[in-house]
């Protein structure tokens, strides 16, 4: 099985009840087919660039899934018929591109708690060496 992220736009006065069993009937579709949904994202409201069927905005709805390569067509066909799911875009993913996505992730990650804990010791180090002068120091006269 492959991967794939499909973009889905669910038009309509959608609520979030209403917007969940959208996304489940869509999801219910690709596991009819015999694939897996790794996971589901909601990405908001967003305002078409032009009227599309005399409607003007949609849900987008990332949906990640493993699905046999042969049977993307027909999950797609599926939709067609469907009224749950206005527009869809199934893109397959590469796995060679998200593992060096996932470690510049993480080496970012690493350079941004490197550069916390260098912020936190010198703001350490400044707090120490202001009390040390702040301490009043031992004269003749105040012995």
């Amino acid at each position: 099985m492959n991967k794939y992220d499909g973009l889905y736009i669910f038009v309509g006065s959608v609520k979030d009840e209403a917007l969940d069993k959208q996304i489940e009937k869509a999801t219910v579709e690709i596991t009819r087919l015999n694939g897996n949904v790794i996971d589901s994202t909601v990405l908001g409201r967003k305002t078409f660039a032009h009227r599309m069927k005399k409607k003007d905005s949609g849900v987008y709805v990332k949906v990640r899934f493993e699905l046999e390569p042969d049977k993307v067509k027909a999950l797609i066909a599926r939709y067609h018929l469907t009224g749950d799911v206005f527009r869809v875009q199934i893109l397959a993913v590469d796995e060679k591109r998200e593992a060096i996505l996932e470690s510049q992730a993480k080496a970012r990650k690493a350079r941004e708690e490197a550069k916390a804990a260098a912020e936190a010791e010198n703001a350490a180090q400044t707090a120490a060496t202001s009390a040390v002068q702040d301490e009043p120091v031992a004269t003749e006269e105040n012995v």
